[in-house]
């Protein structure tokens, strides 16, 4: 008999070669277990290999790997290759990392659902979109077995949040639990629905007084910036994250919880509205609210 323990011995599918698919893919293969790497285009694979052996030859990152032989292998394979479908035939988990929109995220949970193995944990590792949003309408086979499993930026920060719907079976979070433990994750059950899960909900929070702040005109962004740092101690503050981020990212991460939750106020979003309109989105522009 097929047991979710028995599965977790098996290989584990990335969908997406961006920068958090390499940086997954480099951290379930720490058991030295298989992982499938898929995308679609092949300059991204060759690229994400480079940024995998980087990872596992970084001294600052050592720990990952301590105490264990030898590192799992690394499959790159094209979407469009008959591949694929044998990598989800293998996978006990398979997880989704594609951009951030909703309609693709649907489009590819469907098609997971049809050539996956029947067994498999799907998985999603968005940011803004529960796996109940994703799954709102669509017909899929056995969706108890559907997830959210949200990372930040493995390694540095491997925090990841894992977070069912109300189908999900409550020994697959079990399993995610330990499993990402094993595999240098620190996790975290997100126990209810909640969009931004855990620390992206009271980050939105901080971020949307932030801009409220600017707004009312009772402080410059780099005031914020430097009385946050000053009291937290951290090395950045809200408006240059939300830089980092790009601000049409951070404006439809906002409209998505204003659409979610009653009484969110307008002027923050506003605000951002102002700076889009005038081409500030950040660094990938060199402008923002900073000059880059």
């Amino acid at each position: 008999m097929t047991t979710l323990t028995s599965l977790s011995s098996k290989a584990v599918t990335i969908l997406g070669a961006g920068t958090q698919g390499r940086r997954l893919a480099f951290m379930w293969t720490r058991l030295g277990r298989p992982v499938y790497l898929i995308d679609q285009n092949n300059e991204q694979l060759s690229r994400a290999w480079t940024d995998i052996q980087s990872l596992r030859s970084s001294k600052e990152f050592e720990y990952i790997s301590k105490d264990f032989d030898s590192w799992g292998s690394v499959s790159l394979t094209p979407a469009s290759s008959s591949d694929f479908k044998k990598a989800l035939r293998d996978s006990w988990l398979v997880v989704e990392s594609v951009p951030e929109k909703l309609d693709l995220k649907r489009k590819v949970l469907e098609q997971l659902s049809e050539a996956s193995s029947p067994e498999s944990i799907i998985a999603s590792n968005s940011s803004s979109y529960s796996i109940s949003e994703i799954l709102q309408g669509l017909k899929v086979k056995n969706n108890e077995r559907f997830v959210s499993l949200h990372s930040y930026w493995p390694p540095e920060t491997p925090a990841i949040e894992i977070m069912g719907s109300e189908q999900t079976k409550p020994e697959i979070i079990d399993l995610l639990m330990e499993e990402t433990r094993k595999h240098g994750f620190q996790p975290f059950h997100v126990r209810r629905q909640s969009t931004g899960y855990i620390y992206n909900r009271i980050w939105a929070a901080i971020k949307r007084e932030a801009l409220f702040v600017v707004q009312e005109g009772v402080a410059t962004p780099k005031e914020v910036d430097d009385i946050f740092k000053n009291v937290l101690k951290t090395p950045s503050g809200p408006f240059q994250l939300m830089d980092v981020v790009g601000l049409d990212v951070v404006l439809d991460i906002e409209n998505h919880y204003a659409e979610d939750r009653a009484g969110i106020p307008e002027e923050p979003r506003v605000l951002l509205k102002d700076m889009i309109a005038e081409k500030k989105l950040g660094v990938k522009t060199g402008r923002g609210f900073y000059e880059y």
